[in-house]
């Protein structure tokens, strides 16, 4: 029988996590985000507010989450030749962790630069040989003793 787990006795403590996550794309690709030459815009822009609102929403989508009152969440990208790197921090004081929050901050940033991309990433058959999102985990994990 599924059930979410009764966290109501465990005290208020501070929390953060940090996870990171890639894409590889044709360095074509990268370029063009770079030089912001994307048809459907600010590649970057949008997958920092896709990741946002995707940290504040998991317990929607995620059945055993609980809602959790993030205190404070960012996103930040590293442009490489052939990848975007997206590492998402989320931080709250409450009864549980917030890794699945940043965890799905990083991979919903990594799916909204391939739906941007889709494009340029397309062979000549519509499929796509280069672009893989890949390595998404948990870099870091803190909770504050009391």
């Amino acid at each position: 029988m599924a059930k979410i787990v009764d966290i109501g006795r465990k005290p208020d403590v501070r929390r953060r996590a940090v996870a990171t996550g890639t894409i590889l794309l044709r360095p074509t690709t990268v370029r063009a985000i770079r030089d912001g030459g994307i048809e459907k815009g600010d590649v970057l822009a949008s997958a920092e507010v896709a990741a946002l609102h995707a940290m504040k929403g998991v317990w929607q989508v995620l059945p055993h989450c609980h809602p959790i009152p993030i205190t404070a969440a960012t996103v930040a990208f590293e442009l490489r030749a052939d990848r975007v790197i997206a590492t998402t921090t989320v931080e709250a004081t409450y009864k549980t962790g917030v890794e699945m929050e940043a965890l799905y901050g990083a991979t919903v940033a990594l799916l909204t630069v391939w739906d941007m991309v889709k494009p340029l990433e397309k062979d000549s058959k519509g499929q796509y040989p280069s672009a893989r999102i890949e390595d998404v985990r948990v870099v870091e994990k803190e909770k504050s003793q009391r």
